[in-house]
């Protein structure tokens, strides 16, 4: 089977968004792999420096979300469109974020208002994975029921919550409107 030139657009565009990626937090000055030396496919530990530095970590579940919120965003907005470019749109909202996610400001940001006190960025190799698994949220979203993709969400939100305290409504929240009581409590863990 060989892709049409037409099909093929797409994913050479989402290839060039992702490499484009690693460039741009490469040039900004994150490290490419964490500074341990090592490549881990998980790390459980949310406070240890290993945290955002590897393949997948706690926060995963979130950019799987991401990806499910991108499917059904680019559903309802540009129903028109080729599966293929909105995946391709999905890719740049979240290498966006990911090179916003690492500027000093937000860095900064985290360590203020979240739990995150030591927090000092992602690797390249963490942020271009987190790319990955939004597009694997993006695909389940594709692929599942909607009543599946927004139980998968809620259970993925509960766990995360359940066991680090934190998740991707309360990442987002501390980071916009931090809360006291809710940063305490995360700290109590």
């Amino acid at each position: 089977m060989t892709l049409s030139r037409k099909s093929a657009l797409p994913l050479l565009a989402a290839l060039a968004l992702i490499v484009l990626t690693a460039v741009i937090l490469l040039a900004m000055g994150r490290v490419p792999i964490c500074t341990c030396g090592e490549i881990k496919l998980w790390t459980a530990d949310v406070s240890s420096s290993d945290n955002s530095q590897h393949i997948s970590d706690w926060y995963t579940p979130s950019h799987i979300i991401h990806g499910m919120l991108f499917y059904g965003l680019f559903h309802l907005l540009t129903p028109r469109l080729s599966m293929g470019w909105r995946a391709v749109g999905s890719i740049f909202i979240e290498a966006a974020w990911e090179i916003v996610e690492n500027s000093p400001w937000i860095i900064d940001r985290y360590r203020e208002g979240t739990i995150a006190v030591g927090y000092t960025g992602d690797s390249v190799l963490n942020s271009v994975f987190d790319v990955l698994w939004m597009l694997v949220g993006f695909w389940l979203a594709l692929r599942l029921p909607v009543w599946v993709t927004v139980l998968l969400a809620i259970a993925m939100e509960l766990v995360a919550l359940a066991v680090i305290r934190d998740n991707l409504t309360l990442n987002v929240l501390m980071l916009v409107w931090p809360v006291d009581a809710i940063r305490e409590w995360q700290q109590a863990l």
